[in-house]
């Protein structure tokens, strides 16, 4: 039962991934965020950096009663989430960003179509007429650029 919890945590982040990415950081905390989009920051962070921490809260907090009340459901829940940020490190930050120059050579075409949907999100440097809101689900499209390739 555990494991679905974590489980099903993880997949629902996504969809909250995609409502706080379009309605939170490209509306009312863009400001946090559009240095992720236009480079202005000097240096290896940016102000969208912080939306780390604001994340981690929920999942420090869930995970904290979690274990004070023998490790119940909110433990699993902050788990998923904490998994989920995890994930999006290592994907978006590592990955698509290549904040460290690891994984640029793959050739698996579901990491591909991601980074590829990522970079149509970020041909948009204004916070408006956005594109591909989503972390690990992506328009069919770009899937479909890279596997139907011979």
């Amino acid at each position: 039962m555990n494991f679905l919890i974590i489980l099903l945590v993880f997949i629902l982040m996504e969809g909250a991934t995609w409502l706080i990415h379009k309605y939170v950081m490209h509306g009312f905390l863009w400001i946090l965020h559009r240095d992720h989009h236009d480079h202005s920051n000097e240096g290896p962070l940016e102000r969208n950096d912080l939306f780390f921490v604001i994340f981690a809260i929920p999942a420090i907090i869930l995970l904290y009663k979690g274990v004070n009340q023998n490790l119940n459901y909110l433990f699993y829940t902050g788990l998923g989430i904490t998994i989920y940020g995890i994930a999006y490190f290592l994907v978006h930050d590592i990955f698509i960003h290549q904040r460290s120059k690891i994984f640029s050579n793959t050739k698996n075409p579901y990491l591909l179509a991601i980074r590829r949907a990522h970079k149509q999100h970020h041909k948009h440097l204004g916070r408006k007429h956005g594109e591909c809101f989503g972390f690990l689900w992506v328009p069919v499209k770009y899937f479909k650029m890279y596997f139907n390739k011979k």
